[in-house]
């Protein structure tokens, strides 16, 4: 009961991938997504590669909730056991408007693109824009919006999204066990 949708040939999903009943998954002819191992899409999530040369990539052992909207316009890299939230919006793309004698839709979309590392969560709700990086380890509070990078082991939250506690120091990395 999910929607594959464009050129579904351009995607790849891992051994033990899960999309569930009304995703939907659309790649344009001239973009790609991959889906890797045991990564589950939630009911009703949405990912897009926009229009060319987009491209989604999402690592092994990771979710993404009901309602989440995950684009590639210019380009999404997501790294393993990553954990976002439901209605959560990941957007590698920027409308630009320096020119105020033309439309705003005739001045083309910045793209820098979006790298959100493994061992990450992303709280419900939260939105990380265009050009941001996400360190490994980082936890976006909820319903947070992250304009820029987030280095590893942090937590943070707000509007903007500002550092509140460190998980862990950035040179140990986390605990092993």
């Amino acid at each position: 009961m999910a929607y594959f949708e464009g050129t579904p040939e351009n995607i790849v999903l891992g051994k033990g991938a899960i999309i569930d009943a009304y995703a939907r998954i659309y790649c344009h002819k001239h973009g790609r997504i991959v889906i890797g191992e045991n990564t589950y899409i939630g009911p009703n999530a949405f990912i897009h590669t926009g229009k060319k040369n987009g491209h989604v990539t999402i690592g092994s052992n990771c979710t993404v909730q009901a309602f989440s909207m995950v684009h590639g316009h210019g380009g999404c890299d997501i790294g393993d056991d990553v954990r976002i939230a439901g209605h959560v919006v990941i957007i590698p793309a920027n409308h630009r408007f320096e020119d105020p004698d033309r439309p705003i839709r005739e001045q083309g979309l910045s793209k820098k693109g979006i790298r959100i590392n493994s061992d990450v969560w992303i709280g419900a709700g939260a939105l990380v824009l265009d050009g941001v990086t996400i360190g490994r380890g980082a936890v976006i509070g909820a319903g947070s919006v992250v304009n820029k990078d987030v280095a590893s082991g942090v937590v943070a939250v707000g509007s903007p999204a500002r550092p509140v506690a460190q998980r862990f120091d950035d040179n140990a990395g986390p605990a092993t066990d």
